[in-house]
């Protein structure tokens, strides 16, 4: 099944389970996203509380099949990703950095790619997570 947020994230996940997002009341099933601008800032905005540094490139062309993206990790390490219906995946080693010979990996979801490049991210999102849960069990109480 493939969620599309209201901003324009997509989350591919089971029928059987539980999506928490900061944007899962706001979700809805559909086909496809045609824009990958307004996706790239909407993955943007849903991740960049866990890295240093995230924009969506303005040096570098975005088409409505394609959208570059600059991560900061918390560990320093730069990285532009490229953005498509297959996917994100790395395409250079420092901002607006595109290299042509690179051959990396498509991930499905920004949370995979960056869980596999950055440990600093992996702890950020858990512990936003844990405060969320815990906010969730307070409020039921």
């Amino acid at each position: 099944m493939l969620l599309l947020c209201n901003r324009g994230m997509e989350i591919d996940c089971q029928p059987e389970e539980s999506v928490v997002s900061s944007f899962d009341e706001d979700c809805a099933v559909l086909g496809h996203v045609k824009d990958m601008s307004l996706e790239a800032e909407a993955v943007v905005n849903d991740v960049r509380f866990a890295v240093d540094e995230m924009h969506v490139s303005q040096s570098l062309s975005s088409a409505s099949d394609v959208a570059y993206i600059n991560v900061e990790t918390r560990e320093g390490n730069r990285y532009c990703l490229e953005l498509t219906e297959s996917g994100l995946r790395v395409v250079g080693y420092a901002f607006n950095q595109v290299d042509e010979d690179l051959d990396t990996q498509y991930h499905e979801t920004v949370y995979s790619l960056l869980d596999k490049l950055s440990p600093g991210y992996r702890e950020a999102f858990g512990n936003a997570l844990l405060q969320r849960l815990e906010r969730l069990k307070q409020s039921g109480q």
